[in-house]
């Protein structure tokens, strides 16, 4: 077996007007795309816009702002957007270099009933420094965690942060998710996938497909600090009280 994951040095980012977006590991899930993006300083993109995608933009290198029709955030760490589908457009102005890690997930028809049924406020702006944090049984007892999208808030996405210095996460395979994981700047750890490992460096997307055991771990010294971004593989059971309502 060998392991989902894409290297940054390897990207060819093809800029136009400041602006790259690749797809990476492509074809490794039917429903979820993962971009690496690179928008120079002094330059701005106006993101393209969905009515049945979900959009989940992640800042993770740079500064800059977001403006959008209604409000403006500025970006001076890590931070995550998630728009309103097509319902408005916004625009990304970089002043410094910034990596952004966008992840673009399909929705069946049960999803946008789940959705409607219960969901996030969008368009929706957090930063690193304001999310909340949450303990898990898996991780060293020095691995601090944070809550970016909560289950049940957006469909069939989960979304969050971990970061240690010197231990990391050890998880037995989930079979109710396929993850993604994304390296945060400083990152430099050992990602392993049932009994194969690789070296997993900062700004490298890698990928965990449902059921199989895996861990992100750091040796002493080094640092383990990675975005993981999953989805729910079955369709959710929509509750009865939405068709008896609608």
């Amino acid at each position: 077996m060998a392991i989902d994951i894409a290297r940054m040095k390897d990207l060819q980012m093809e800029f136009k007007d400041g602006y790259a977006q690749t797809e990476v590991l492509e074809g490794v899930y039917p429903l979820v795309r993962c971009y690496q993006c690179v928008l120079k300083a002094g330059h701005t993109v106006k993101p393209e816009t969905f009515g049945d995608k979900i959009q989940v933009f992640s800042f993770v290198q740079g500064s800059g702002y977001i403006c959008g029709e209604k409000e403006a955030y500025n970006i001076k760490e890590l931070s995550f957007y998630i728009p309103n589908f097509d319902k408005e457009t916004f625009t990304i102005y970089a002043a410094e270099d910034m990596i952004i890690a966008l992840w673009v997930v399909d929705m069946l028809e049960s999803d946008k009933i789940a959705y409607e049924d219960t969901h996030m406020v969008l368009p929706s702006f957090k930063k690193f420094s304001e999310l909340e944090p949450y303990d898990q049984s898996c991780k060293g007892p020095h691995t601090k965690s944070w809550t970016v999208i909560s289950d049940g808030n957006l469909a069939r996405v989960l979304m969050g942060i971990v970061r240690a210095e010197g231990e990391g996460t050890k998880e037995r395979g989930h079979g109710e998710v396929a993850q993604w994981n994304y390296a945060l700047p400083g990152s430099d750890f050992t990602f392993t996938v049932e009994d194969e490992s690789v070296h997993h460096l900062e700004h490298e997307f890698s990928y965990v497909k449902a059921g199989l055991d895996h861990s992100l771990v750091a040796e002493p010294g080094k640092t383990v600090f990675y975005i993981w971004f999953e989805h729910w593989v079955e369709e959710k059971k929509i509750v009865p009280q939405y068709y008896e309502t609608n």
